[in-house]
């Protein structure tokens, strides 16, 4: 299992979360999110893979964010359509859609991004596309008709560890851990300390 922290804002904290070498960090690329990024992005490990978060943004706003910050995978947290996806995946990127869940949520839905997308993202549907803080029903994910590997996202903290565990009991593709809100000081300052700690117990899940 590997684990996300997104929405990373600021350049000195970045370089002391990536100290911790998650798999993957977020940048979110949204202008009406209180985590836009809009910096000076420093050098991380290459072990570390870059990932664009974006919302309904143009192809070409797109190409430009991946030039500029040499970004690894592109999270699509909008209303994207499969031509949409298609034509991004001329740009040789993994690209990660995200679905916002709820109890009634049809997974059929999913079908048509099968072979356009290399990921798929579990949210919490609320007032916004993302960061809303809370979780959702992770029962629902026992109907996931599909063997595409998902990452995990919605208001996941320590508090959530042990239903992480038994969720990993189960036979879903579970790929990444993705958290965020509940590890911040403010909105885009991640808490090293609560990281720290995260990912200890996220070890001991993955053993």
């Amino acid at each position: 299992m590997k684990l996300k922290i997104c929405g990373m804002k600021y350049p000195k904290n970045i370089l002391e979360v990536s100290e911790l070498l998650p798999d993957y960090m977020g940048f979110i690329f949204w202008d009406k999110s209180s985590r836009f990024f809009d910096g000076v992005m420093p050098d991380l490990p290459k072990s570390i893979q870059k990932v664009g978060v974006f919302v309904d943004a143009t192809l070409n706003e797109i190409v430009s964010k991946i030039k500029k910050y040499n970004l690894n995978l592109i999270q699509l947290h909008g209303n994207e359509s499969v031509e949409f996806c298609e034509n991004l995946k001329k740009e040789s990127i993994p690209i990660i859609k995200v679905f916002s869940l709820n109890d009634d949520f049809n997974f059929k839905v999913l079908k048509p991004y099968e072979g356009v997308c290399d990921y798929f993202l579990f949210d919490t549907k609320g007032k916004l596309p993302g960061g809303n803080g809370i979780a959702f029903n992770w029962e629902v994910l026992k109907k996931y008709p599909s063997t595409k590997p998902f990452f995990l996202s919605g208001g996941i903290g320590i508090e959530e560890i042990a239903s992480v565990k038994q969720l990993l009991k189960t036979n879903l593709p579970i790929h990444t851990i993705d958290i965020n809100s509940k590890f911040e000081i403010e909105p885009g300052l991640k808490n090293i300390q609560l990281l720290k700690d995260f990912k200890i117990n996220k070890n001991e899940l993955s053993r």
